[in-house]
């Protein structure tokens, strides 16, 4: 992988998902005890198609031409990939043997084979391989046979000579990717306006490039990991075991896990106090008619929730060890805050035998009663928000995944009630909110401009057997995308605000500040981050909930009063669990009942 990624400094390991970061370190998966050829020409082509990519990609590039629009975007990051595998296929008969491999693997765990209409099938993965046959001259993986054939009538006919252009510009990302958008363009998948300023009559980009720097475009100057998600997202689907079915156009859900939510759980996301109406005075949104607030078991089928559970349960049980401690230590340190005090020397009550030796002495003694006094325990409400955005992908949404259902499993056995919570955008840069901006004129000022999506896990009162297949969804490919801070916790904090216990905890888990490229090209720098700052203090400050803030890879603590950073993912379940019975500890110090004696009366 260093040789072909020509990166001597690339860190490889071996682990459960394969992911890919930043060019710094790549995760292969962990071989079998006693592999087969195939498994090792798979995890070798895993290998090579991380490096091709690290070697050929330019995310820049990748990101400035990135089309609105999940399916556009799903079927753009996967052309790009078959560009870089087909660079190194090309040169390479060895490296074409393990794509080969890696690819037949991936489409027998998708069941392609069992393809038998074209509404089961994902025209991203036709369109991916017809691409790689058109570029390469390889034809499609045995498993993958009968689903291409599906699609490739419809296809050839609308994009055949775009796959004959594209194969003509593999050495060219730049020319690549205006081809790329030109084919998402006639698949229709695109509104062809969108594309002029990429795609004139000469080829030319001169108009996009003036388009970033009136702040008009995709805004280059995006949070680092976003990029690297755009630039990675085919990559990553193409390696997991999570498929990415939501990449159909038309996806029904059956509903089965409907029951159980609470009725009002539905609705518009709760607005700040301290934003300001559209006036563009203060902070506000645009547009909020598309923001969402909707159930995990609603955005994909029964079906690929079980599987995604699944595949959490796989990652589960290389730490059922330390999970079982984990939890073990919680539910110890939470029931001992809830234990008894004793008052002795009563006249009444339960016979204290510990006394009974004086009476064996000397008779004259009365018999000493005790009893038992709860300590001021109150009731509890714990609601853990996650970050849900690109930054996230990989090993910290999986670990996150992972630390949340061990954190609702404890608590409930614990008598806490606990709620679970994500939130991102539905769209990447903006989606139909920055359409109807730039339709009404662009004007200035226009305040935030994404459409929320806030995702409901677990609500307080729905047991953990009834939500456990939801934390799954966390896994998803395509779930991702950005993250608006400030209007989430606000969200979370009305939520809980409408409880009705006498405690309550917000902890928010997340990996740096807020982050929408479409609100931070056509506003200020600060304005997502200031927006925060002014929510957290509110908080802080006035609100009876109690909020504490966990901060992977990057420092929170300078947003929140309470919080602590960790470097490595893998310390979320420790760190989350260490926070929670801090908190325990504050509240019983400050009102827990002292075990008192009375002195002896003879």
């Amino acid at each position: 992988m260093r040789a072909i990624a020509q990166s001597s400094d690339l860190e490889v390991t071996f682990s459960a998902t394969a992911t890919v970061t930043d060019g710094v370190s790549a995760s292969l998966p962990l071989p079998p005890l006693e592999p087969t050829e195939q498994d090792l020409a798979e995890i070798r082509g895993t290998g090579d198609s991380f490096a091709l990519r690290l070697r050929h990609h330019d995310a820049a590039v990748h990101s400035a031409r990135c089309p609105p629009g999940e399916t556009a975007r799903e079927i753009y990051d996967a052309i790009e990939q078959v560009r870089c595998e087909a660079l190194g296929a090309r040169h390479m008969k060895g490296v074409a043997h393990n794509l080969e491999a890696m690819l037949e693997a991936q489409c027998q765990k998708k069941g392609f084979e069992q393809v038998s209409e074209r509404n089961q099938a994902p025209m991203v993965e036709a369109v991916r391989m017809l691409a790689r046959q058109r570029i390469t001259g390889a034809i499609p993986p045995p498993s993958a046979t009968c689903m291409v054939e599906l699609w490739r009538p419809w296809l050839e006919e609308k994009i055949a000579t775009d796959f004959d252009d594209l194969a003509t510009a593999v050495e060219e990302q730049g020319d690549f990717s205006k081809l790329a958008r030109r084919l998402i363009a006639h698949l229709d998948l695109a509104e062809e306006d969108e594309n002029d300023p990429d795609l004139d009559a000469d080829g030319n980009d001169s108009e996009s490039d003036q388009d970033t720097v009136d702040g008009e475009g995709e805004g280059e100057e995006s949070d680092a990991t976003v990029d690297t998600l755009g630039a990675d997202g085919a990559d990553e689907s193409d390696v997991d075991t999570i498929d990415s079915d939501e990449l159909q156009t038309e996806i029904t859900d059956d509903g089965e896990l409907a029951d159980g939510n609470e009725a009002d759980t539905k609705g518009e996301p709760w607005r700040s106090p301290l934003g300001g109406s559209n006036s563009g005075r203060g902070y506000h949104a645009y547009e909020e008619e598309f923001d969402e607030i909707i159930d995990a078991n609603e955005l994909c089928t029964a079906d690929e929730l079980t599987r995604l559970r699944t595949h959490l349960d796989q990652q589960l049980t290389s730490l059922q060890g330390i999970i079982t401690r984990l939890a073990n230590r919680l539910q110890r340190r939470l029931l001992a805050k809830q234990t008894r005090a004793w008052q002795f020397d009563l006249d009444e009550g339960l016979l204290d035998a510990a006394r009974l030796a004086r009476v064996v002495v000397n008779p004259t003694y009365p018999l000493s009663y005790k009893l038992e006094k709860e300590t001021s325990f109150r009731d509890t409400v714990v609601t853990l928000l996650l970050d849900n955005s690109g930054s996230m992908r990989g090993r910290p949404i999986t670990v996150a995944a992972m630390s949340a259902d061990i954190f609702a499993r404890t608590l409930e056995r614990c008598g806490v009630k606990v709620e679970i919570l994500g939130f991102t955008t539905r769209s990447w840069k903006g989606g139909r909110v920055r359409e109807r901006w730039l339709a009404e004129g662009k004007r200035t000022n226009p305040g935030r401009l994404n459409e929320l999506r806030h995702i409901i896990y677990k609500t307080a009162d729905m047991p953990y057997r009834r939500a456990r297949r939801n934390l799954g969804l966390m896994l998803r490919e395509g779930l991702l995308k950005e993250n608006i801070d400030g209007e989430a916790l606000l969200w979370a904090h009305e939520r809980l605000l409408g409880r009705h216990e006498q405690r309550r905890i917000l902890m928010m888990i997340s990996d740096g500040a807020p982050v929408d490229d479409a609100t931070l090209s056509v506003n200020s720098g600060n304005y997502l981050d200031q927006n925060l700052r002014e929510v957290i203090s509110w908080i802080e400050t006035v609100s009876p909930v109690e909020l504490v803030a966990i901060g992977i890879g990057h420092d929170v603590t300078r947003y929140y009063r309470r919080a602590v950073t960790i470097v490595d993912a893998e310390q979320l379940g420790g760190t989350m669990i260490d926070k929670l019975a801090e908190l325990f500890d504050e509240e019983v110090t400050a009102g827990s009942v002292v075990p008192v004696r009375r002195t002896a009366h003879v």
